[in-house]
């Protein structure tokens, strides 16, 4: 069952909202890099990088290892998948709201059709 209040998915949704961020998860999606390899890419400093990585880490979406003063991230995916299920259910939705449309528009077509005969 889809949770529809939980704080959870307010957090990943806050996460997912920034695209610096997005980017970041992209990349963890090929592995584990350090909040340095994270930052490499963007014009920031490694605390703004650090910043990013602790909204990703507070969503779930990223969990933290320290060797020494060097942080590892990883991509957990277990709170995409709750964002996921949540979206499935809007899609179901949606689906079967564009197939009623579709059926409509199409019995108008066919009404047409038929009127000019």
């Amino acid at each position: 069952m889809v949770e529809y209040q939980s704080p959870h998915l307010d957090a990943v949704f806050h996460a997912l909202s920034d695209p610096t961020r997005r980017a970041m998860l992209h990349r963890l999606s090929g592995g584990e890099r350090s909040v340095s390899q994270l930052a490499q890419p963007f014009d920031m400093s490694l605390a703004g990088a650090s910043k990013h990585v602790k909204v990703l880490e507070t969503a779930g979406l990223v969990s933290r290892r320290v060797d020494g003063r060097t942080h590892y991230c990883r991509l957990e995916a277990l709170r995409l998948a709750e964002a996921q299920a949540w979206f499935r259910y809007y899609e179901r939705f949606w689906t079967e709201r564009l197939d009623t449309l579709q059926a409509i528009l199409e019995a108008e077509d066919r009404q047409r059709s038929d009127g000019k005969d």
